[in-house]
């Protein structure tokens, strides 16, 4: 049996529809055997009725509507705990708007055979990104040596969203812990899973700028990525499951 069948790839969405009405057949037309986890935060755009009306065609295909809390970090959260209650060992997170390369899922999802968490890095040798200018740049870099230096994670993208995850490995952590409700999250959950020994390694991606679709990115949600390593590093009792 492939392995694809044991995996499944989850996509938190807002206002998504213009970029999963290409994304969800391009998923599939790779990897039919997948298993793909829509977790959509109320759009307004029909992004909900768009993923019902292609369940038709893609029988494994699956939508979690979520109407309150919102935050990609909660979505996150959401969609983890419903793929624990099913039969899934692997789990993809990537986000729908064509940044992340689709292509690069099989690779990730390989290289679980040996690891608890692969992270799609910008920021090893072959990776990248795309249509950023020389300020995002420095900034990201900066962000994630920050974030390496206080906590002592084993990886220079700590930031990154597009993670391959052991299910075994998500489970030995307790969810209901994790705080963080906005891309401090992708810290947090990377933080939380180094604590319980979980093995690590990045695989080079480029990253390239959303095409369509409503930013998640605010000032609120920069502010607690700057806070959250000095939260985590300093209250330990927070990660005792």
């Amino acid at each position: 049996m492939s392995i694809y069948f044991k995996s499944i790839i989850l996509i938190p969405t807002l206002n998504e529809r213009e970029n999963l009405k290409n994304l969800v057949p391009a998923i599939f037309n790779l990897l039919p055997d997948v298993s793909v986890l829509v977790v959509d935060d109320n759009s307004s755009d029909g992004t909900r009725e768009l993923i019902k009306s292609m369940t038709v065609n893609f029988k494994k295909l699956f939508l979690l509507e979520r109407d309150s809390n919102f935050s990609y970090g909660r979505s996150s959260l959401a969609g983890f705990r419903w793929i624990l209650e099913k039969n899934y060992n692997q789990i993809v997170t990537m986000d729908a708007d064509f940044s992340h390369d689709y292509k690069e899922i099989p690779a990730l999802l390989e290289r679980l055979d040996n690891f608890d968490v692969v992270i799609g890095s910008r920021y090893v040798k072959g990776g990248g990104v795309k249509n950023w200018n020389f300020f995002r740049r420095i900034l990201s870099r900066a962000a994630n040596l920050y974030v390496k230096i206080i906590l002592g994670l084993p990886v220079t993208d700590a930031t990154s969203g597009f993670n391959a995850y052991r299910a075994d490995a998500l489970k030995k952590i307790n969810l209901d812990k994790i705080n963080s409700s906005g891309y401090a999250f992708l810290v947090e959950l990377k933080y939380r899973l180094f604590k319980v020994s979980s093995k690590f390694m990045e695989h080079p991606i480029v990253f390239s700028e959303r095409r369509e679709g409503q930013s998640k990115m605010s000032s609120k949600i920069i502010w607690e990525s700057i806070k959250l390593p000095w939260k985590l590093k300093f209250l330990i009792c927070q990660l005792a499951d």
